[in-house]
């Protein structure tokens, strides 16, 4: 691969984009956060890519979330990607070399992992115009109680909503567990893990990241389509990626004193 202008220093601190299988030190023709020249050092079977940074504190902004990403995006087109959050910071080359060695074995058991496979994600939503009032109409029961709680000409009572509330609730996490079970099914086929993430709004429907081979990504599309059919026009399903496996990462890393670290969400 062409060498990058700017060659990288060898001191300093060293931000950290990812780890990959590489035994060999190599350049790449991009630019990292602060417009860095991005390289990789490696130790044994492992190397880590990264750019010089000579602060102590990175914040996650626009411009920074970008250029990390964009190195990985990078990255991702010849090589299979272990992700580092966010804000991976070492004081020098010295600590990322000993990062590497304590870690190699970890390093090497997760890059096999996900070897040849990105990261997809899929959210469903809600799209109505008010979840609750769409769960009125479509559960004949969540209506009856909240006549019964709220109907009537008495004063209601803070327990009658909160009770309301919990109906609610309980019928939204039933919903949401039968139909991630039914996009499941039809993923499953083609997907090497499904993981659920956290939901952030009430009118989320499911939250995944979907590890898939690279070569099979027009056939994760299919399968996606395949599923929205058995939704009706009230549900949304939206397609992002592809991303380095973020998500289907898992270890606990050591990292003997490596210097500053602060790990935002990467993805």
């Amino acid at each position: 691969m062409p060498a990058i202008s700017n060659p990288p220093s060898l001191a300093g601190g060293k931000y950290i984009y990812a780890i990959i299988l590489d035994a060999q030190d190599r350049t790449f023709e991009v630019l990292g956060i602060d417009r860095q020249p991005v390289y990789s050092v490696s130790d044994g079977k492992v190397a880590a890519v990264m750019s010089d940074f000579s602060r102590d504190r990175i914040r996650p902004e626009r411009a920074h979330l970008g250029a990390h990403k964009e190195v990985l995006a990078r990255l991702m087109v010849d090589s299979t990607v272990l992700p580092m959050a966010f804000g991976m910071i070492a004081n020098n080359l010295k600590a990322v070399r000993k990062m590497l060695t304590l870690n190699e074995a970890d390093f090497i058991e997760q890059l096999e992992r996900v070897a040849g496979k990105v990261e997809m994600g899929l959210r469903v939503v809600w799209r109505v115009p008010n979840i609750f009032e769409y769960f009125i109409d479509h559960h004949p029961d969540l209506r009856a109680t909240r006549d019964r709680l709220l109907g009537g000409y008495r004063e209601v009572r803070q327990e009658d909503k909160l009770e309301l509330g919990r109906f609610f609730e309980q019928l939204l996490t039933e919903d949401r567990e039968t139909h991630f079970t039914t996009v499941e099914e039809v993923l499953a086929t083609c997907c090497d893990a499904i993981k659920r993430l956290p939901l952030r709004q009430v009118a989320e429907v499911m939250n995944l990241s979907l590890l898939v081979e690279r070569d099979r990504q027009k056939e994760l599309d299919d399968a996606i389509l395949t599923a929205a059919r058995l939704f009706d026009d009230n549900y949304s399903f939206d397609v992002n990626g592809p991303w380095a496996p973020h998500n289907f990462v898992e270890m606990k890393l050591e990292l003997g004193n490596i210097g500053r670290a602060e790990h935002h969400a990467a993805n």
